[in-house]
């Protein structure tokens, strides 16, 4: 039985067929196809005597096709069913699903995608992978010409190990169409979680050389490797940070992760000196970090670039010669970014479940800041504030970001307390020798009490941002106010665990 929606890849495998003398079994345009290559096929309408209905919905759903994928011939009662109505034997089943996903991802109407779910193929696969004992099911043109190979070497034969392998790959290509069709069609209603990932890469080992992982998922989507080792499962959590933080921002931008961490970050109008001013926030932090920028990479900066043992460079793309330049050490890994657009929602395992939750993609603008205190922020230092609220966004809580001309000069993170988040960050910035005088500060979520703004007042620090929301926030204004300091409220915190 032979029913698949990409015709020309199946016409390796069926002149396979076609040498062991197989009967073939097809439909509609699959039947044309085969014909029109001069192999001979018969028609299921002439099989069931029933004509393809209601626009080709209806073909194959008819028990003198189903039985003869089901039966068993080992059992009395299927052989004299099977010998009452005249049911023929099937074999082997070639699938082909119509492409829902794809057509999910076309702009296609609501109408045309209803229409690209498959029935007769799925049900056809199905039943096939359930008679694997007697039946070979190739359930996707991914695994025809592998197919088409094993048929030549084994005589036309086929092993049970072989059967049941792809009776597994079927049941995988079933319930992964069915999650597509169940999310598209639920759109978060239902309380339930379903995700399926057929792409899958293992990695050297997990965060530690003791564990084992996995990736599961097309990384080509997202960028293209120019060089280096195999991305790690460290790797990739960096990265994922890395790329995260980058989308924010649509100036010319560099930053620095650790751990998931931004330890440098800079905008600046020339893509160079934002590399220069992320390198100085924490040059000592920045060694063996994940680099990434949002404008190209050229020769001159990849040179300096070259200093410093980095694991991984990502940018949208390189000059020939910046390659050449960072390409000299066969184990960094550099990645050229493609336009991309992050999940909408993040899940992690947790005891014997999953958590899941939408992204943290909220940004309070400016004009929708909450402005409490006497003195209001002027001009450049909203716009270090806006970057510095952006930055704690992506640091572990309890978190403290210090910036000052959009360079981030100072981080406290996963600390117990804010204090300690804020005393980190500001012992950070004096290490390299950062003047905090006329500085902005940040917070991840709100003061209980006015503690930090004290600190953040003797170390020259001059407007802050912050959710608000304790029942303690007067106090942290009324010291603002008696320090002619300048504070804003978000409304809106960014805890990250």
């Amino acid at each position: 039985m032979v029913s698949v929606y990409d015709k020309d890849s199946v016409s390796e495998l069926a002149k396979v067929l076609q040498s062991f003398n197989v009967e073939i079994l097809s439909t509609g345009g699959t039947l044309a196809y085969l014909r029109q290559l001069g192999i001979p096929a018969k028609s299921v309408e002439d099989v069931t005597g029933y004509p393809s209905i209601l626009g080709g919905r209806v073909k194959t759903l008819h028990p003198l096709v189903f039985g003869g994928i089901l039966g068993r011939p080992g059992h009395e009662s299927d052989r004299q069913d099977m010998g009452g109505y005249g049911v023929q034997t099937i074999d082997m089943v070639v699938v082909d699903l119509y492409p829902f996903e794809q057509t999910l991802t076309s702009g296609a109407s609501h109408a045309e995608i209803i229409e690209q779910i498959d029935i007769g193929g799925i049900s056809l696969i199905r039943a096939a992978a359930k008679n694997f004992e007697h039946v070979f099911v190739l359930p996707s043109a991914q695994y025809f010409d592998k197919a088409a190979g094993l048929l030549k070497n084994q005589d036309g034969h086929t092993s049970l190990t072989d059967r049941k392998t792809m009776a597994a790959a079927a049941m995988d290509i079933s319930s992964h169409y069915d999650t597509a069709i169940f999310n598209y069609l639920n759109q978060g209603e239902s309380n339930v979680f379903k995700e399926s990932i057929r792409e899958s890469a293992t990695l050297r080992y997990g965060e530690n050389p003791h564990q084992q992982a996995c990736f599961y998922g097309n990384l080509e989507d997202v960028f293209e490797q120019l060089g280096g080792k195999p991305l790690s499962y460290n790797n990739l959590l960096d990265v994922d940070a890395a790329m995260g933080l980058m989308l924010e921002f649509s100036e010319p931008g560099f930053a620095i992760i650790k751990h998931t961490n931004p330890c440098g970050a800079a905008l600046r109008n020339r893509i160079e000196d934002a590399w220069k001013d992320a390198l100085a926030g924490d040059p000592l932090s920045a060694f063996g970090g994940i680099l990434i920028a949002n404008r190209t990479i050229g020769a001159e900066m990849a040179e300096t670039i070259h200093e410093l043992f980095f694991e991984v460079l990502i940018a949208p793309d390189f000059d020939q010669e910046a390659l050449s330049v960072l390409g000299q050490k066969k184990n960094r890994i550099l990645l050229r970014s493609k336009p991309f657009i992050a999940p909408g929602a993040r899940f992690r395992s947790v005891l014997n479940g999953v958590l899941w939750q939408t992204q943290d993609h909220k940004n309070i603008l400016p004009d929708q800041w909450r402005r409490p205190t006497l003195k209001k922020p002027d001009k450049n230092q909203e716009n270090d504030l806006l970057f510095a609220n952006t930055i704690v966004k992506h640091l572990k809580s309890n978190a403290i970001a210090l910036v000052k001309d959009t360079m981030l000069i100072g981080t406290g993170t996963g600390q117990t307390s804010r204090v300690d988040a804020l005393k980190q960050a500001i012992a950070k910035a004096r290490a390299f020798n950062h003047d905090l005088e006329g500085s902005v500060m940040a917070s991840d979520a709100f003061f209980p009490f006015p503690d930090c703004v004290e600190i953040a007042h003797k170390e020259g620090i001059v407007a802050v941002i912050q959710p608000g929301g304790s029942v303690k926030d007067q106090a942290s204004v009324d010291y603002c106010n008696e320090a002619g300091m300048a504070m804003v409220f978000t409304g809106n915190r960014h805890f990250r665990h």
